[in-house]
């Protein structure tokens, strides 16, 4: 059973903020799937992706983090470092559960819709799960974003089709949750910020120190 901290609880803040600050316009739905895996004697590795749904009266389809710098003109350097500062607040996260005993989880999915945010944790091995970052991608929208198996490519469904026999056989293996309210509110996103005509401190913990890469299907990887 999950325990939440006051230090697990100021991270969901922390990862909300860096969150909102990257969206450069006004949206509803959010989804965010980051994973981190250990190797022994090695530094762990994972890959983060997230998508959202923009506000509209009329249905809008989901925008991929990784589109962002060219939809609106930002740098794509300066963003890669605010992925990957945000990837580093999900592993401060994990480490949290680790200082308090708890079982490590391998990946998680952030939800947040309206004023709720819900965590779903997944503790599949995923050094032996038998899958790509690629495969990973294509189930994880396929079961989070809604997307039909009839739009999908013919790889796609291919891996689809083995995601859902696998699911049947085998189940989805442990899950644990949690559900809670916005804990902030009012963050100023990327574009206000660098189109302010004053200086400002308020945002300086969004700036990251290192460079970042994003592969050619566009997550993540670390």
């Amino acid at each position: 059973m999950l325990r939440h901290t006051k230090k697990i609880k100021d991270k969901y803040e922390d990862i909300q903020k860096k969150l909102f600050y990257m969206i450069p316009e006004k949206w509803e739905n959010l989804y965010l799937y980051a994973s981190v895996i250990d190797k022994a004697g090695e530094e762990s590795t994972g890959e983060l992706f997230f998508y959202y749904v923009p506000k509209s009266i009329l249905k809008k389809n989901p925008v991929n983090v990784y589109e962002i710098p060219t939809k609106f003109n930002i740098d794509e350097n300066e963003y890669g470092k605010l992925v990957e500062f945000l990837y580093d607040e999900i592993k401060e996260l994990r480490k949290e559960f680790l200082a308090t005993g708890q079982e490590l989880w391998s990946n998680l999915t952030i939800i947040i819709k309206g004023t709720r945010f819900a965590i779903e944790y997944g503790y599949e091995d995923l050094n032996n799960d038998g899958l790509t970052s690629y495969e990973r991608h294509i189930i994880w929208r396929y079961k989070y974003l809604g997307l039909s198996i009839d739009y999908a490519n013919k790889e796609e469904k291919e891996v689809l089709k083995k995601y859902i026999i696998d699911k049947e056989l085998n189940g989805q293996g442990k899950k644990e949750y949690y559900n809670d309210g916005i804990y902030v509110k009012d963050v100023s996103n990327v574009v206000d910020y660098q189109s302010s005509e004053h200086e400002s401190t308020e945002n300086v913990e969004y700036v990251a120190s290192r460079n970042t890469k994003t592969s050619k299907n566009q997550i993540l990887k670390y």
